[in-house]
């Protein structure tokens, strides 16, 4: 079988090494077959995946359990012929109305680690049933807790904005821009906001599809200002994946040292885009 690079030059693997978004070995992330569909009769179909190769299906499914949609005018609506495979999930959307539709998968999880009769422990599984898993004779008890955001955008015949507005809470990448309207060669703005207040100094790593073709990952990296907006100009048409994370991740010890302990909680938030040639 013939090899294909994710990433072909030393460059690129320094940099997949500095940001902590990019070092990630699997990308978990939601795609939509178009940002903009037109029709008298629209449907989107929206896959969930997390993947080595970043768009490809070459992982595993996300369940969609959590998946939530608002409409144009903010309610939610539900999708159809949901598919739980093997290494990937989708669903179905018939855009009944005309404007930009949300795309929410909001999940939690935890690990922790722990001695008990002087072994070390690990466990790894959803918040809720942290207290039961673990022994009550457990010592030295660590947990570290993540809350992950993956969102998506999708247009029906024109745009609208009612659904860019935060959720407020946990860690978003909310568009200033229209996520749905992003053109090649443009700059188009986005704030970080953690708990519905602006982050400021978060880095966030832009990662573009197609590097199974291209053979260069082409992935760069871009900081929120004061108010925790940032800028982000597209270098090519693609679907490009947004991702930040929060507390940013420590850097790795040197030999033979420790690893630091995780922190009590970590926020992850992922926005997937597409831009088109203008």
């Amino acid at each position: 079988m013939k090899h294909r690079p994710t990433v072909s030059t030393s460059l690129a693997i320094l940099l997949a090494l500095t940001l902590s978004s990019a070092a990630q070995a699997h990308r978990p992330w939601l795609l939509p077959s178009a940002s903009e569909v037109d029709g008298k009769e629209p449907w989107v179909t929206v896959d969930a995946a997390v993947s080595e190769n970043l768009f490809d299906v070459d992982g595993n499914a996300l369940k969609l359990d959590g998946l939530t949609i608002s409409g144009p005018d903010g309610q939610p609506v539900s999708g159809a012929n949901v598919l739980q495979g093997k290494q990937r999930s989708s669903v179905e959307l018939k855009l009944a109305q005309p404007g930009t539709y949300k795309f929410s998968l909001v999940t939690a999880s935890a690990m922790a680690s722990y001695t008990l009769n002087g072994e070390t422990k690990r466990w790894r599984g959803h918040p809720d049933d942290l207290t039961q898993a673990i022994p009550a004779q457990a010592e030295a008890l660590q947990v570290s807790r993540t809350h992950q955001r993956l969102e998506t955008y999708v247009s029906a015949n024109q745009s609208s904005t009612q659904v860019l507005k935060p959720a407020g809470s946990g860690l978003e990448l909310l568009p200033l821009s229209h996520p749905t309207e992003l053109l090649a060669g443009d700059a188009s703005r986005f704030r970080v906001l953690l708990d519905g207040k602006p982050l400021a100094n978060q880095q966030v790593a832009v990662v573009p599809g197609g590097v199974r073709h291209r053979g260069v990952l082409k992935d760069f990296a871009v900081t929120s200002d004061s108010q925790g907006e940032f800028s982000v100009k597209w270098p090519f048409a693609q679907h490009y994946w947004l991702q930040a994370s929060y507390p940013p991740r420590a850097p790795a010890p040197a030999a033979g040292q420790p690893r630091p302990a995780p922190p009590a909680q970590r926020f992850v938030s992922v926005l997937t885009v597409e831009v088109t040639q203008p």
